[in-house]
């Protein structure tokens, strides 16, 4: 998105420093728990240990939503920041009594963002969504209901929070 919205080396720029709050932060918080024996696994496979990881890379969203909005990036950047924040904040709540599939959610936000971005070819990308709740069902991290409502969450979340922002 930092791209599409300022060609060239300075989109790359924002690009970056959204991934960087948004993707980079997150990661390392959960690595450095699991490093520290307080998270299990990566994945977050245990209910009880998501939502601290949670609220930190909220945290985290925020922090990059302010630095965006303080260095005057790209609107279409800041809406989907802001769909990420709103994305992980939904998530959060779910989890606070169910384990929601956030791969599906994150999955499916995508494939909606790239749609609404650059148009309904990017709906081609339907069976990546499908091969990541598979992957979670066969890997026993989830049932088929939390992949697809999971899906279901990051697609809806990231349409109706991206439309009237960008």
């Amino acid at each position: 998105m930092g791209w599409h919205s300022t060609p060239g080396p300075a989109g790359l720029g924002w690009g970056l420093l959204a991934a960087t709050f948004c993707g980079l932060i997150p990661y390392g918080i959960v690595v450095a728990g699991v490093r520290r024996q307080r998270l299990t696994d990566r994945h977050l496979r245990t209910l009880q240990q998501r939502p601290a990881p949670l609220l930190a890379g909220i945290a985290s969203v925020v922090a990059g939503v302010a630095v965006l909005v303080a260095l005057d990036a790209p609107r279409q950047l800041i809406a989907l920041v802001t769909a990420m924040l709103t994305g992980l904040a939904a998530t959060l709540l779910v989890t606070l009594w169910w384990k929601l599939s956030v791969h599906t959610a994150a999955a499916s936000g995508t494939v909606a963002v790239l749609t609404l971005t650059f148009g309904p070819a990017f709906t081609l990308a339907l069976p990546a969504v499908v091969l990541v709740a598979w992957s979670r069902v066969r890997l026993g991290d989830h049932t088929p209901a939390q992949t697809v409502a999971g899906a279901a969450l990051g697609a809806l979340v990231a349409t109706t929070v991206l439309i009237p922002l960008r």
